[in-house]
């Protein structure tokens, strides 16, 4: 057994902090949390061996700290206070940072304002006929095969075909991007870093291009909406634009693939749930807001700090500290949820957290929403038999920070 998961196992013993890069976490997710909530609402933990954070695990403090003002998005503000900032990455990697989630006002309402221009409700709503037939074609090859990955064979493939249309990445181009992406997206150790340099510089190469095709040949899609986005006088400069384009890109399709695949193995894990959907198809609105509450895409946000030293529940965080406002511990919180480790998919009001809260709230989530009705109601209809084709306790989790996602899903159609 690794040295990780003993550390992990012992800090689930003793109390001591959790390791965020154990591949053990995931695995006891809900259990450990809610031994948290109740004896160590804010939590320390390692994001690595050197680097601290604070899990803020109750509804209420997440409330109160992504609406308020006492974190700071910006990792360099939190340096320059005496905070770590990011785990350290190479310089190749600044660009992607200059996002609206690593931002604080007025960068990050400047940043907002230009890409919500490109990303209105009539643009989303317009997709969702789009997103059926994706959604269709992919159960039609699905279909033909008695059991299948539901992750590769359509949780992952349909939100990334619907976002890369949107953007408009050619066709041609999507399988390489994944590629791309997957080497990308790990936990942000310096080994790890390392060896996604090569699949990053090529990304970038390929959106400078990309952007530079578009601002000489406009076309109808996100990207030039962003190469041509304007607020009174304002535009994106190059960093900004490569890094709203990669967020743009990886966020908006890898909520949407945990929400799906967690989901469905929520639904697989509650059948009297799944017959419930399948009777009442009207649910869908309801029921997709439970699955996002109950075993939502995200573990916490994005990185946050410190913006002064602050205690809460009798701990102290310094000033620039790692906060990470724990989503999905917070949805879990039995002081909101009445029986909050039940699947309801009637269950009303249901004010989780999974897109966040206050002003850094996703931007994306009216996309996710509509492509998680569409996905989840195609998939039902069209494959009444459905059901897992392993042991829930042989399922596996990526080790990826802040994510909360299944490596894979295998189910019988």
């Amino acid at each position: 057994m690794s040295m990780q998961l003993v550390q992990t196992n012992q800090s689930r013993a003793t109390g001591q902090p959790l390791h965020m890069d154990s591949k053990e976490l995931h695995h006891h997710i809900h259990a450990d949390f809610a031994r948290l909530r109740q004896i160590a609402p804010v939590a320390p933990a390692y994001i690595s061996r050197r680097q601290k954070a604070f899990l803020i695990l109750r509804y209420e403090d997440c409330v109160n700290l992504l609406k308020g003002d006492q974190l700071i998005k910006n990792p360099k503000t939190a340096q320059a206070s005496g905070g770590q900032g990011m785990p350290w990455m190479p310089k190749a990697f600044e660009p992607l940072l200059h996002n609206m989630l690593n931002t604080d006002d007025p960068d990050h309402r400047r940043l907002r304002n230009l890409v919500h221009k490109a990303f209105t409700p009539k643009i989303i709503a317009d997709l969702a006929g789009r997103i059926e037939q994706i959604a269709n074609e992919l159960l039609d090859r699905a279909l033909l095969e008695s059991r299948v990955d539901l992750v590769q064979a359509y949780a992952l493939p349909l939100p990334i075909t619907v976002i890369a249309e949107l953007v408009g990445i050619p066709a041609a181009d999507r399988a390489q991007f994944r590629r791309w992406v997957q080497k990308i997206v790990v936990n942000p150790t310096p080994f790890n870093m390392a060896l996604a340099l090569p699949a990053l510089w090529r990304l970038l190469r390929y959106f400078r291009q990309l952007a530079d095709q578009r601002r000489r040949d406009p076309q109808d899609d996100l990207l030039t909406a962003l190469v041509q986005a304007e607020d009174e006088g304002d535009h994106f400069t190059e960093d900004e634009l490569l890094g709203m384009v990669f967020l743009l890109l990886v966020a908006g399709h890898e909520t949407t693939v945990n929400l799906i695949a967690n989901g469905t193995l929520a639904l697989l894990s509650n059948p009297e749930q799944l017959t419930l959907w399948r009777e009442s198809p009207a649910l869908a609105e309801s029921a997709v807001e439970e699955l996002l509450r109950y075993d939502g895409p995200l573990m916490t946000t994005e990185f946050s700090f410190a913006r002064t030293e602050m205690t809460l529940h009798g701990v102290t965080i310094p000033q620039g500290a790692t906060v990470l406002p724990t989503l999905l511990s917070a949805n879990r919180d039995e002081a909101v949820f009445a029986n909050a480790d039940r699947l309801d998919l009637a269950r009303t009001p249901n004010r989780h957290l999974a897109f966040g809260h206050g002003i850094h709230y996703c931007l994306g989530a009216p996309l996710a929403r509509l492509e998680g009705r569409i996905a989840f109601n195609v998939l039902l209809e069209r494959a009444p038999n459905l059901q897992l084709a392993v042991a829930p306790e042989r399922l596996e989790y990526k080790n990826i920070m802040i994510l909360h996602a299944l490596k894979e899903l295998p189910v019988v159609l």
